[in-house]
């Protein structure tokens, strides 16, 4: 992790010089009509953004570029896998977005051309901007893990996009034989939501000590240190003794490949066979955001943390789970509170005013079974060209159950307040 730092510092260095005179001023076809505004993608980052762009100044014209007319939620998909919630409920709109004023276009975006501020659109049609955010979340690295790509996925799911994989996943859990072996592989940083291959064992535990119970889970991990470790490990012991094991990076549980066809996991010490495989590879920023030239080699994309600006283009901006911004994590609560602050950093820069220094807040809530969650949060400000923690919570270890109680509904409320923000 310090040299992808000192990689992406390096690259905000040279980046910065290119970007600067777009940072400061607006260019006079700006401060003379309304500014247009086109936002990519149409998740957490990019939904609220839209939206915070219109509550802070009515006269944009925001655009949000989105080709799916629903979308739908990671957070609290693995109660999905879990049986315990319905996909139904992971669906959303965006009828209030339109609402607002803001035009949306069921279409994705297939090129940009930064210098002449140009979104191409895969219909062939094509926007114009004066500035772009980009938010396209995630993509799964599929050249990463020799054995696995877009058709091993049909067989060992990865489930870290929500929708057709994450019903796979659960189809396969129910079909399992009871006694069966589910294997979760967890990959190495920086990824996607960092708790959510350990809440998903602990929900995956839950549903088979309910339902199969002579069923085991086993993690092959690729880190060594997990986040809210203490936590997950007194929570297995207490709920489900004996049912998951997790194999550490050092204990031998990076997986080097796999075999779809027996559904084999290959590690450094040994090959699992498991009746149901979940296979998490490593990610990079969605693909339209490599295309625009805006994710360096970490396969991230560097930005300006007062601004979000990108350090490679000019008049681009990136939120979410596509930017590399240092410690703040890959996460739909990241990104809402991303979203608002690039949206007042866009803002001010349209008008000629200098943005404020961002101070970022973020919570993350793991539930491990029905009515027992616990939490972290963090606060994040800018710090050496990237967002630093400058505070952090987390729930203590030896808590009384109604704590986990409460966070469990904390969490319910947390889902519905971030939706809401997003979609309305």
């Amino acid at each position: 992790m310090d040299a992808l730092r000192q990689m992406t510092r390096r690259n905000a260095v040279r980046g910065m010089a290119a970007t600067a005179a777009s940072l400061t001023f607006p260019c006079p076809s700006i401060a003379q009509s309304a500014a247009r505004i086109a936002v990519v993608g149409g998740g957490f980052g990019g939904a609220s953004c839209a939206r915070a762009l219109k509550r802070i100044e009515p006269k944009l014209e925001v655009t949000l570029i989105e080709p799916n007319r629903t979308f739908i939620a990671c957070p609290f998909s693995n109660e999905v896998i879990a049986g315990l919630r319905e996909i139904e409920a992971q669906h959303f709109t965006y009828d209030r977005i339109i609402a607002e004023g803001i035009t949306v276009i069921a279409q994705a975006a297939a090129k940009i051309d930064p210098q002449r501020r140009v979104v191409g659109l895969a219909d062939g049609q094509s926007l114009d901007y004066d500035r772009l955010v980009l938010a396209p979340g995630i993509d799964i690295r599929f050249d990463a893990l020799p054995g696995y790509d877009e058709e091993a996925s049909a067989r060992m799911p990865h489930a870290w996009k929500a929708g057709e994989q994450t019903v796979l996943l659960r189809k396969q859990l129910e079909a399992m034989d009871d006694g069966g072996l589910v294997a979760l592989v967890a990959p190495a940083g920086p990824s996607r939501c960092p708790p959510a291959p350990y809440e998903r064992a602990s929900l995956i535990a839950h549903y088979l000590q309910t339902k199969k119970p002579r069923s085991k889970i086993i993690i092959l991990d690729a880190k060594d240190a997990i986040p809210q470790q203490r936590l997950f490990e007194s929570a297995w012991n207490e709920l489900y003794p004996g049912m998951i094991e997790r194999v550490s990076l050092s204990q031998g549980g990076r997986v080097t490949s796999v075999d779809p066809s027996s559904n084999t996991i290959v590690t450094d010490f040994g090959d699992y066979t498991a009746q149901v495989a979940n296979v998490v590879p490593p990610q990079q920023a969605g693909r339209i955001a490599a295309i625009a030239g805006a994710v360096d080699n970490t396969g991230w994309c560097p930005i300006d943390p007062v601004t979000f600006a990108s350090t490679l283009l000019p008049n681009i901006h990136v939120i979410g789970d596509a930017c590399f911004g240092g410690v703040i994590p890959k996460s739909a609560s990241a990104a809402n509170t991303e979203a608002s602050a690039c949206a007042e950093a866009v803002a001010s820069l349209i008008s000629g005013r200098q943005p404020t220094i961002p101070r970022l807040t973020g919570a993350c809530y793991s539930t491990v079974a029905p009515g027992y969650a616990f939490s972290q949060s963090g606060t994040y400000q800018p710090r050496d060209g990237l967002f630093a923690e400058i505070e952090s919570s987390s729930s203590p270890v030896d808590a009384r159950r109604e704590l986990r109680v409460r966070e469990a509904d904390n969490a319910q409320s947390w889902y519905k307040t971030i939706t809401a923000d997003a979609f309305g």
